[in-house]
């Protein structure tokens, strides 16, 4: 236990001195969330009405979808976990502490934005905060699950960021943080569905503001739990030590299953 605290906290103070892990933990969140915070409302007032829980998820896509796959892949290229099966590190250690760090970032960075987004561009509060806490560390976990099975298929650190942005920007757009869902088309919208932020914007307006959707809230909460639990187990399956170790025990692209859920949450 005192081994896995060490190891937690080594890295999270990396997430703070790495100019890079800064830039995905703090940086690029908060920095987007002053300018949408300032454009947005004014564009669109009815911005402030979602702008919490849209810079929540963003703080987590960013923490985990963007700044978390790279670390993972360099550390296996360096040979960093070969030294970790010498000295007896288990696997899902490896696995579970970047993402429980970049979790704890991102939820620090949602602590921020739901403190001074009331005060400071008049955004509108949970109606429910136990569901909105509740869904926050939910979105967390699943997006921190999706971005670890991603630095465990990828081969090379360019590959992460083809990936991340396969997510990422499909979710900017697409994902209910810059425009309702309601007013997309139906088949843009069912696209939609096949995105974890546009799962979790669901819930949240569905169980934390009282507010209509266009997706079932509880059946969203089921889609992105499924998908966090399998995503990780996926990334324990898939976890290889070694670049070189050429003996896997799965195909990487037996990650795509991660996708099962949210095909599946298209029919409830």
């Amino acid at each position: 236990m005192i081994a896995f605290a060490n190891h937690f906290a080594f890295e999270f103070k990396t997430g703070l001195r790495n100019p890079t892990q800064l830039l995905m933990n703090y940086l690029l969140p908060l920095g987007l969330y002053g300018v949408l915070g300032l454009v947005m409302t004014q564009v669109n007032p009815l911005y402030r009405q979602t702008m919490i829980p849209a810079m929540a998820t963003l703080a987590s896509l960013s923490s985990t979808i963007l700044g978390l796959p790279s670390p993972l892949v360099e550390s296996r290229e360096a040979g960093i976990y070969r030294s970790y099966k010498i000295n007896g590190v288990p696997a899902l250690s490896i696995l579970a502490i970047p993402m429980l760090t970049a979790i704890f970032h991102a939820l620090i960075v949602s602590g921020i934005i739901a403190a001074t987004a009331p005060a400071l561009f008049k955004g509108a509060v949970p109606t429910h905060w136990g569901a909105f806490v509740s869904l926050t560390l939910l979105t967390a976990f699943t997006c921190g699950a999706i971005g670890t099975l991603i630095g465990v298929v990828a081969t090379s650190s360019s590959g992460t960021v083809l990936w991340s942005q396969l997510i990422f920007l499909p979710s900017m757009l697409l994902g209910g943080l810059m425009m309702p869902l309601d007013v997309l088309p139906e088949s843009v919208r069912r696209f939609s569905a096949l995105l974890p932020p546009a799962r979790a914007m669901q819930a949240y307006l569905g169980l934390a503001y009282n507010q209509p959707t266009v997706m079932g809230p509880l059946a969203s909460v089921v889609v992105l739990l499924a998908s966090g639990i399998l995503a990780f187990g996926l990334a324990a399956y898939l976890f290889n030590w070694d670049n070189r170790n050429s003996a896997r025990r799965g195909h990487p692209l037996m990650a795509l299953l991660v996708l099962a859920p949210y095909v599946l949450g298209l029919f409830l």
